[in-house]
């Protein structure tokens, strides 16, 4: 194994999910041999400063690794500001890194695979990131191998290598062409039918999501993420205290036990599927009642700004 890859750690305003993920995250075998960069975003609102404060204090006392790098912002920057800036910041010095944010709890094994997979894959030019999440047990009965690759990223514990990160156009400059033209717009629905729905809320300030923008990019050029059959994380955010997530009621727990180390092997050699990636995109569905609830929200929004 090469050196290792750097970890980007974000946070925010929730206390007890970063000492949480923190806990998960020590306990990995790599963790004391890994460099951990921390990027704290500043509070947006005047309720939001507390808790803001509260993670710092457990941030800079932050041990088990070989070393801690903490960036606390003076004002807020924003979800998708904060994370494409520290992403950028670390890869740019270190040529790849690994990706969490304070609310995905993570295997004792999951730096192992990350960094395994990092190595194996960067002359892959096909592959622009590596996930350690699968949404659907499902993969492991169709999937004859413990990895494969898919349009779809996903944000909850993944990396990538500079190349890629810096070929993103974060500005998405094809948007007007994608509203025009049905080819480009169903070449996005590869990876989901709500992707490029969830692009045009982007577009239209909606959202504030670098995650939409990194996997249009990958998608308009034929690019695939590495996942993996077996989930090496949880998201433990799925509880109305996130950003972007909301309270998911009955949350189903993963196929493994966080916890517990997940058996992992490459396969000799990664070969793209359709069927697979058509299994794996119909976990993200965009139907009628999504479109009429945005839509609701989104007056709501436009209401909320002309006051």
């Amino acid at each position: 194994m090469t050196d290792l890859a750097p970890i980007v750690f974000f946070v925010y305003n929730r206390p007890k999910h970063t000492e949480t993920v923190l806990n998960a995250l020590k306990k990995n075998t790599l963790a004391k041999d890994s460099l951990l960069y921390v990027f704290s975003d500043a509070a947006k609102k005047e309720k939001d400063f507390e808790n803001v404060n509260r993670v710092r204090e457990i941030i800079n006392k932050i041990d088990g690794f070989k070393q801690v790098v903490v960036t606390e912002a003076e004002t807020n920057i924003g979800c998708a500001d904060s994370i494409i800036s520290g992403i950028t910041k670390v890869i740019n010095k270190h040529g790849k890194a690994i990706i969490i944010e304070d609310d995905i709890l993570t295997a004792p094994n999951f730096l192992e695979f990350m960094n395994e997979a990092l190595d194996k894959y960067e002359s892959d030019k096909r592959i622009y990131s590596v996930s350690g999440f699968v949404p659907n047990e499902k993969m492991t009965e169709i999937c004859k191998d413990f990895l494969f690759l898919a349009y779809r990223n996903s944000s909850w514990g993944w990396g990538t290598w500079i190349d890629r990160w810096n070929d993103v156009d974060w500005d998405m400059l094809q948007w007007e062409n994608i509203k025009k033209d049905q080819n480009l717009w169903k070449k996005l629905q590869r990876g989901g039918n709500d992707a490029p729905y969830l692009l045009k809320l982007q577009m239209e300030g909606f959202i504030d999501s670098w995650a939409i923008r990194f996997y249009a990019d990958n998608a308009l050029k034929d690019k695939y993420t590495v996942f993996p059959t077996k989930t090496f994380v949880e998201n433990i955010g799925l509880d109305g205290s996130g950003t972007h997530c909301g309270n998911v009621k009955n949350n189903k727990k993963m196929p493994t036990e966080i916890g517990q180390k997940v058996d992992f092997s490459f396969p000799v050699k990664l070969e793209f599927d359709n069927k697979i990636n058509d299994l794996f995109a119909s976990n993200y569905k965009y139907g009628l009642k999504d479109i009429i609830r945005r839509k609701i929200k989104n007056w709501l929004i436009i209401l909320k700004r002309k006051r």
